[in-house]
């Protein structure tokens, strides 16, 4: 494929706004996901239709000529303004002008005896598998964690006949008030708030609750759930729980952008600190749908040259921000949550490491040395967000491939001056 004008990387919502802005302005735009269809997890098609909002978006980008190259999972930064990608059946160098980071972000698991037993999973997880065709009709059903996608979740499952038995919300009643309060500002949201829990009639919703264990022999039979001074063991097939969510952030620092409290840092026009990368949606801080597309079509103007169409957009941005550090003072994992853990409990399931031999460590790279927690295949994916959480350790580095890579795809790549 020939070199870009503009370059995007992550074809969820931030992607596809920030490809199809990009575009309008007569742009070359390519855009590169590791997925089969565009429109990220929050848009992942369900039985091959993806969902309205999506289509829309989807549509304009095709109408605009923006190339889609599916399957496609960046591994390395060869050279400037270069990026090596692999596919299934091989690998490619692609360049460009502009770059837009638009990677999402991923659910946040936190460690807990039993945690790592079959059927226990992410909430999100556990919807992305339903719409890939898990059946989930009739199943006991625990949603737990925290945030706003626990009863999205909850939603659609019962839209699909499962038996949710409660939603555990780890936040406290009068935080949820408090962000209750600040949705008045935001009508759309309030009204699609509303919405969820008339939704949810009839399943019990409890604040200041969440798992202490999961239990079974071969897979998950129930969850033992705590709130207040009660403990009780629920029945269920399936756990789904995750505590809010964690930008993806590996390229970025690959690229050598500045990252700031966990995610990329950029200026007003999306620009991180690396002239003509840009970087929007849940990257730059979980914000939720609107604010990732209002970030990705700035980012998209931006890197097409376009600021002034892009600075039309900062208003509504502010607006959405605000509506972000609201969702991110409601939600922020509670202190107790740190006690879940027995030293005995894994906390990187790749490497099979306990939290007691991490806890050994004096940091995170010593951890890494010693008991390879952060080297197996999810490269620190899961753990490192965990034992940021439970030691206050961060992630020292990124070193490529930043993705499990073919050896035959790393040697076809000339590696960087």
């Amino acid at each position: 494929m020939p070199d870009c004008d503009v370059l995007v990387i992550g074809a969820g919502p931030a992607g596809l706004a920030a490809a199809t802005r990009a575009a309008e302005t007569g742009a070359s735009v390519a855009m590169v996901d590791d997925n089969p269809h565009p429109g990220g997890q929050i848009w992942r098609a369900a039985a091959g239709k993806a969902p309205q909002d999506a289509a829309r978006w989807i549509h304009s980008a095709e109408q605009h000529q923006v190339e889609w190259i599916a399957g496609a999972r960046v591994f390395a930064a060869p050279a400037p303004n270069r990026i090596a990608v692999e596919k299934f059946d091989g690998e490619l160098e692609l360049g460009y002008r502009s770059l837009i980071l638009a990677t999402g972000a991923r659910e946040r698991f936190l460690p807990f005896p039993g945690w790592t037993l079959p059927n226990v999973m992410g909430a999100g997880g556990l919807q992305a598998l339903a719409k890939s065709g898990l059946p989930v009709e009739g199943k006991k059903i625990v949603i737990a964690g925290s945030g706003p996608l626990l009863l999205a979740v909850a939603k659609y499952m019962k839209e699909h006949a499962a038996d949710v038995r409660l939603i555990a919300e780890q936040a406290t009643q009068s935080a949820l008030l408090a962000f209750g309060l600040r949705l008045a500002a935001h009508p759309g949201k309030l009204i699609q708030a509303v919405g969820l829990r008339a939704a949810l009639l009839g399943i019990p919703y409890l604040t200041s609750c969440w798992p202490v264990a999961a239990e079974g022999k071969d897979k998950l039979e129930a969850v033992t759930l705590s709130r207040g001074e009660r403990t009780w063991t629920e029945r269920c097939d399936y756990l789904a729980c995750g505590f809010g969510l964690v930008p993806n952030t590996e390229i970025a620092a690959l690229l050598g952008c500045r990252l700031s409290d966990g995610s990329v840092a950029v200026d007003e026009q999306q620009q991180t600190s690396i002239t003509n990368v840009y970087s929007a949606g849940e990257a730059t801080g979980i914000g939720g749908l609107e604010l990732a597309l209002v970030e990705g079509e700035i980012a998209g103007f931006a890197a097409a040259g376009a600021s002034a169409r892009a600075r039309t957009l900062f208003a509504a941005r502010d607006r959405y921000r605000k509506f972000a550090e609201a969702l991110e003072h409601a939600f922020a994992p509670r202190e107790e949550l740190k006690a879940l853990p027995r030293e005995e409990t894994l906390v990187c399931r790749c490497e099979d490491v306990t939290l007691g031999r991490v806890r050994s460590c004096t940091g995170w790279r010593e951890a890494k040395l010693h008991t390879r927690c952060g080297m197996g295949p999810c490269q620190g994916r899961v753990c490192g967000a965990a034992v940021e959480f439970l030691l206050g350790w961060k992630s020292e580095s990124v070193r490529p491939p930043v993705f499990p890579t073919r050896i035959e795809s790393l040697t076809r790549t000339e590696p960087p001056a």
